[in-house]
């Protein structure tokens, strides 16, 4: 059930997370942030995993995306890891999509960064528990503006990188990805009824690794654009 905001309650409810949109003066209202595990070849043997498995979901709360080029330090860690994914925005939905169908629903692309708690994460997996603490923190999405798809079509074979304090960390290609976006898209759909304003954080590739405060973290995804950012003590 969704309840309208209404006067009287004595608070004032959270405004709508929302991202912008490079080159227009528009805002893309966020619904749900979904992220897959694991999604390129070398991280997930770098992660200790191997072989084409189903996808492996996740999720971070809509008000974990930021476009601020400060990010804090979160608490309750001392292993915080990156990951540079390509970040994918829906602007259409449905169930049971077809994957042949699926970039139709395909509003734009962003250069995201999935923060993890490492320490928090592996303690998880060993416990068979969730990774909501590990993953679900405050401002643990920063994400540079969105591009709508334009001529040039879909970032099907992109280079990705990320570098900190000027050293590059990571650096793949999103033809390396295990899990195409239309099959993510349409494996996702089979679970959740996908809905408009929909993030899907597609996985990173290989040179995941700690940061620190005063970490200044640089992405790119060709073709789709950059993200900067620099990690204060919280």
């Amino acid at each position: 059930m969704v309840i309208a905001a209404r006067r009287g309650w004595g608070f004032d409810p959270m405004a709508q997370a929302a991202v912008s949109v490079a080159g227009e003066d528009l805002d893309f209202p966020v619904h749900r942030i979904y992220c897959v595990g694991q999604n390129y070849r070398e991280h997930a043997r770098e992660m200790g995993d191997s072989g084409r498995e189903p996808p492996c979901f996740f999720a971070k709360p809509a008000d974990a995306v930021t476009q601020d080029q400060a990010v804090p330090y979160p608490p309750m860690t001392g292993n915080l890891h990156h990951e540079v994914e390509l970040v994918v925005a829906l602007g259409s939905g449905g169930r049971n999509i077809d994957p042949a169908a699926a970039l139709e629903r395909v509003f734009g692309y962003a250069v995201g960064v999935d923060l993890t708690r490492r320490d928090l994460q592996a303690a998880a997996k060993q416990a068979g528990r969730p990774w909501t603490m590990a993953k679900g923190f405050d401002l643990s999405a920063p994400l540079s503006p969105l591009r709508r798809v334009g001529p040039a079509g879909h970032p099907a074979a992109a280079e990705i990188r990320l570098t900190v304090n000027g050293e590059l960390r990571q650096q793949g290609n999103t033809a390396d990805m295990t899990w195409s976006v239309p099959e993510i898209i349409g494996e996702l759909s089979r679970y959740f009824e996908l809905q408009p304003g929909d993030l899907i954080f597609s996985g990173t590739p290989p040179g995941v690794g700690p940061l620190v405060p005063g970490d200044h973290v640089e992405c790119e995804i060709k073709g789709v654009g950059r993200l900067e950012f620099h990690v204060t003590d919280g």
